[in-house]
């Protein structure tokens, strides 16, 4: 198989994969009622002397969190994947792809989200995404 000797190919995988990841995360499974089954115990555990208006705000916060590593994540990949494309018009101006792509994701990603009863779509979380994509394509450019 010609496709596995391809190295488009293997920088492509983990862009694609990850981009599915986030859109896993961004369906109902992923909404604050859900997350919270999980990381209000362990904040609890680690907070011991906080209610439970404060653990609510630490979920939040550890939410908003998940958002900017995750959308970093992705500006990592997708630099990886505009870095090494072969077509020269893309390969020169790579970070601006990437960006681009981290933002039509977070984009679609929203859009997304307002179709579900327990989740909704927010412009400032686009905002906050495209900035973990920017850090990712930041930390790219200075390892690369």
């Amino acid at each position: 198989m010609d496709i596995l000797r391809d190295e488009n190919f293997w920088v492509c995988l983990p862009l694609i994969a990850w981009i599915g990841v986030i859109f896993y995360f961004s369906s109902a499974r992923g909404s604050i009622r859900r997350t919270a089954r999980f990381f209000i115990p362990a904040l609890a555990f680690l907070f011991p002397q906080g209610d439970a208006p404060a653990l609510e705000k630490y979920h939040l916060v550890v939410r908003k969190l998940c958002h900017l590593a995750g959308y970093a994540i992705l500006g990592v990949f997708a630099s990886l994947f505009f870095y090494h494309l072969l077509v020269p018009a893309a390969a020169n101006f790579w970070q601006v792809w990437a960006f681009v792509l981290v933002l039509s994701i977070a984009a679609l990603d929203e859009i997304r989200q307002s179709f579900y009863p327990s989740r909704h779509g927010s412009i400032r979380d686009v905002i906050l995404d495209g900035a973990g994509g920017l850090t990712g394509i930041l930390l790219f450019l200075i390892f690369a």
